[in-house]
């Protein structure tokens, strides 16, 4: 992966500094979206498709989803596509996302959960976090049955584990030790 984000990295912060920042990152979201189906990537990677093709595939697919690229990221996609580039895009767009949330103090959490959260505790546990990794904080809720109880948050690439399975995990080894 450290190749993909190398590649990734330059188209990024080039576009993140023509100034598109927020306004971008949806377009830049969905253009990574759409270019992580395996089989745009087949058509596009085809000898026999030039980049117009692949543009237009992009663009119609975009379309079809409610889409509509403004210039900034129209002159983007071209300039990927151009480039062969495509397979990249995914990995540019989270990479454009992150600076997107630097450069406005925002952090993505990926908050796990054993049981779906209502909007109501979903608000109370953001809180919490936020004042615990002070910052202001996107979530993410994914379910894990596995933790049995609790929650287990990870923003970066500091994790608050909360939940009944790492207790137990925590006390088996203190009985253990």
């Amino acid at each position: 992966m450290a190749e993909l984000a190398t590649l990734a990295r330059p188209y990024a912060e080039a576009l993140f500094k023509t100034g598109g920042g927020a306004a971008l990152a949806a377009e830049v979201n969905a253009l990574g979206a759409v270019a992580d189906d395996e089989a745009l990537r087949r058509f596009a990677d085809s000898p026999k498709i030039g980049p117009a093709m692949i543009f237009n595939v992009v663009s119609d697919v975009l379309g079809r989803k409610g889409v509509v690229l403004s210039a900034a990221a129209q002159n983007f996609l071209r300039a990927v596509v151009d480039n062969g580039r495509l397979s990249v895009l995914p990995e540019i767009a989270s990479q454009f996302q992150a600076l997107v949330n630097a450069a406005s103090g925002v952090s993505d959490a990926v908050v796990h959960s054993a049981f779906p959260l209502a909007d109501a505790q979903l608000a109370e546990v953001m809180a919490a976090l936020e004042k615990r990794f002070a910052r202001r904080l996107e979530a993410t809720v994914q379910v894990d049955p596995e933790l049995i109880g609790g929650i287990r948050a990870v923003v970066g690439d500091e994790v608050l584990d909360t939940s009944v399975k790492a207790r137990l995990e925590q006390m088996k080894a203190a009985l253990t030790a």
